[in-house]
């Protein structure tokens, strides 16, 4: 299912728009927010601004599953999902945090772990809603760090049990 360019523009373009605007926001608001490595001072601490490039990145490089605009409903529908679920885990999580509720940040990120071991966590499309759902709270760097370890423990799992299903399979 090839994309066209346009594609891949139109939408980095609007992650642009967006995280320019969520900046703009933010540096009216007190300033541009820094969150440091592990929310210890000692290490590194990280822009929100680094989004400018992150999300354009992520976006174009999500389009690439994009269906055909005449693609049936069939079509769209895994990449839809793919999208919203991580999306809404990943605003779930940053409320949870937010909120300082701990156990709910726990049980939401364990849940998400699970979940990505069972469904296609790896896919574009997955790592670009889950990274959109956090960077309101957490900018674009840190939830980009932790979706790339989910989706590749979630690739890893499933290519695993993938090939140990196709061993164990009859002939």
């Amino acid at each position: 299912m090839p994309v066209t360019s346009t594609s891949r523009l139109t939408l980095a373009a609007f992650a642009l728009m967006a995280e320019t605007l969520h900046l703009g926001w933010e540096a009216l608001h007190g300033g541009i927010p820094s969150h440091h490595l592990l929310q210890r001072a000692d290490l590194p601490g990280l822009s929100n601004a680094w989004g400018l490039l992150i999300l354009p990145a992520l976006a174009a490089w999500a389009a690439g599953r994009l269906p055909r605009a005449q693609a049936a409903a069939r079509d769209w529908l895994p990449v839809a999902l793919g999208f919203m679920l991580p999306l809404l885990l990943g605003a779930a999580l940053s409320l949870a945090f937010s909120l300082q509720a701990q156990a709910a940040t726990e049980a939401l990120f364990f849940g998400l772990l699970l979940l990505a071991v069972l469904l296609p966590a790896h896919r574009p499309e997955s790592l670009l809603g889950f990274v959109l759902g956090m960077s309101w709270t957490f900018g674009a760097v840190l939830p980009t760090l932790i979706g790339v370890v989910i989706a590749g423990l979630s690739w890893l799992v499933r290519g695993i049990a993938r090939r140990a299903w196709h061993i164990a399979r009859p002939a």
